[in-house]
C-alpha cells in the first residue's frame, strides 16, 4: 500500500477498455488467500476428526507427529510416544443404521441431518453448562465489547480524517463570477474551483482534467472539448450551444439540469478513469489504513514476548483499558497528523488484547466444546462489528463526543470483565 501511489499508471485496449493499477492492487491482495489455501494442504487433519471417521491409525500418526515435534523442541527427542487410552466417539453411521435396517435412503438422510443438528445444539448448550457457563458469558461480553470498539473506531477514523481533509480542501476553493473568456485554450488542470455565470466563447478544452470544478449557470458557445477527464466535477444549469465533445467522460450524470443545443458527443470515455493522483483523498483512505495496520506490528511482538510472563488476563484487561483511555485523547484531534497518530496508538494497544483473547478463549474450553465455544464468541464478534460500523459510521461529521465516550466506556468495561476470567497460564488443556 505504501507504494500504491507510485503505481498510478494505466494502459488502454482500444477506446472501450482501460487497465488501471488498482486492478493490480486487487490481484496482490488476493495472493495471501491463495497462499493460505496452498498452506492448508500441508496441515494435518485433526485427530478427533479421524477418530470420528473411524480412521484410528491416521489419528495415532498425527498424535505421534505432534508428540515428536514437542519433544524435539524440549530437547528430549528420544522420548517414546505412548497412548494409554483413547475414547472413541459413537459414529453417525452407526446411529443411522440403528434407526431402522429397512429405512429408505431419504429417511436415512433426513435422520442424519436431524442427528447432526441435534448434536450441534447439544454441543452448543454444553458451553452454558457448569463449570464453563460463567466463562462463556464473560468471554462473549469481552469479544463483543472489543469488537464493537475496534471495528467501530476503525471505520470512524478514516471517515473523520476524510472529513477534516474535505473541510480544509473546501476552505481553499477559488470562486470566479461573471467571467467571460473567448478564444482561449485550456490545456492544463483546473482544480477546486467554482465558476458562476461564466461565458465561454470559441474556447478549446484539450488534454486536460477538471478536478472538483463546478460550473453554475454558465454558457459554453462553440466550444471544443477533446480528451477531457473529470473528477468530482459538475455542470449545473449550464448551456452548451454548438459544442463538440470528443473522447471525454462528460455525460448526463455530469450535466445536471443543463441544456445541450446543436452539440455532439463522439467516442466518450468508458470505464474507471480515476487514479490516486486524481483523487488525493482516495489515496489517503488506503494509506491511513496501511499506517494503522503497520502500527500493530510492535503490539504483536510485545504480546508474543510478554504473554507468558505477565499473564493472559493482565495483557487482555490492561490492553483494553489502555485502549479505552487512549480514546479520550481523540477529543484533541483537530488535524490529520494528530488523528493518524491516535489511530496508530489505538491499534498498537488493542492488538495485544486480540492476541491474548484468542489464547484465553481456546484455553478455557475443554476439547469437546472448544470449537463450538470459539465459534460462538466469534459470532458475537461479527455481530458487534456490524453494529459498530453502523453506529459509528452514522456519527461521522455530526459529533465526536458520542463515538469517543461510547468506545471508551465499552472498551474499559470489557477490559474489567476480562480481568474476572480465570487465569489459564501454565494450565494443562482439558
Amino acid at each position: 500500500l505504501a507504494v500504491l501511489r507510485e503505481l498510478c499508471w494505466s494502459f488502454s485496449m482500444g477506446s472501450a477498455y482501460q487497465f488501471h493499477s488498482w486492478r493490480v492492487f486487487v490481484v496482490v491482495c488476493a495472493l495471501p488467500c491463495v497462499c493460505a489455501v496452498v498452506a492448508l494442504t500441508f496441515i494435518p487433519e485433526s485427530p478427533r476428526f479421524f477418530l470420528e471417521m473411524g480412521k484410528h491409525d491416521e489419528a495415532w500418526m498425527v498424535l505421534k507427529q505432534i508428540h515428536d515435534t514437542n519433544m524435539r523442541a524440549r530437547g528430549e527427542p528420544e522420548k517414546v510416544f505412548t497412548v494409554n487410552r483413547i475414547k472413541l466417539p459413537k459414529h453417525l453411521d452407526e446411529l443411522v443404521e440403528m434407526q431402522s435396517d429397512s429405512a429408505n435412503p431419504v429417511a436415512k438422510v433426513l435422520f442424519r441431518i436431524r442427528t447432526e443438528l441435534r448434536g450441534i445444539w447439544l454441543t452448543f448448550m454444553k458451553c452454558f453448562n457448569y463449570p464453563v457457563r460463567d466463562n462463556t458469558i464473560k468471554l462473549a461480553i469481552v469479544w463483543f465489547t472489543l469488537s464493537f470498539g475496534y471495528y467501530g473506531l476503525s471505520v470512524w477514523f478514516p471517515d473523520v480524517i476524510h472529513h477534516l481533509q474535505s473541510d480544509e480542501y473546501a476552505s481553499r476553493v477559488q470562486t470566479h463570477n461573471n467571467e467571460r473568456i473567448e478564444d482561449f485554450t485550456f490545456n492544463f488542470t483546473l482544480e477546486n474551483q467554482i465558476h458562476t455565470n461564466g461565458v465561454f466563447v470559441n474556447d478549446r478544452f484539450i488534454s486536460m482534467k477538471l478536478k472538483s470544478v463546478t460550473f453554475i449557470d454558465s454558457t459554453f458557445q462553440n466550444c471544443y472539448f477533446d480528451d477531457v477527464s473529470t473528477v468530482g466535477s459538475l455542470f449545473k444549469n449550464c448551456s452548451f450551444v454548438e459544442a463538440f465533445f470528443y473522447n471525454t467522460d462528460i455525460d448526463d450524470s455530469k450535466l445536471v439540469g443543463s441544456r445541450v443545443i446543436n452539440s455532439s458527443f463522439h467516442h466518450n470515455k468508458t470505464g474507471c478513469q480515476m487514479t490516486f493522483d486524481d483523487d488525493y483523498s482516495a489515496y489517503w483512505v488506503y494509506f491511513v489504513n496501511f499506517l494503522g495496520t503497520l502500527a500493530v506490528l510492535p503490539g504483536n511482538i510485545v504480546s508474543a514476548l510478554l504473554m507468558d510472563k505477565i499473564g493472559r488476563l493482565s495483557m487482555l484487561g490492561g490492553s483494553m483499558v489502555l485502549s479505552g483511555i487512549s480514546c479520550f485523547f481523540l477529543w484533541f484531534g483537530t488535524s490529520e497528523s494528530m488523528m493518524i497518530f491516535m489511530l496508530c496508538l489505538y491499534n498498537g494497544l488493542s492488538i495485544s488484547a486480540w492476541n491474548s483473547l484468542d489464547v484465553v478463549t481456546a484455553e478455557l474450553y475443554p476439547t469437546d466444546r472448544r470449537g463450538t465455544g470459539f465459534g460462538f464468541c466469534n459470532a458475537m464478534c461479527k455481530l458487534a462489528a456490524v453494529m459498530g460500523n453502523l453506529i459509528f459510521g452514522s456519527l461521522v461529521g455530526i459529533t465526536k463526543a458520542i463515538p469517543i465516550l461510547l468506545a471508551s466506556t465499552v472498551l474499559v468495561g470489557g477490559g474489567l470483565v476480562g480481568l474476572r476470567l480465570p487465569d489459564t497460564r501454565g494450565n494443562v488443556l482439558m
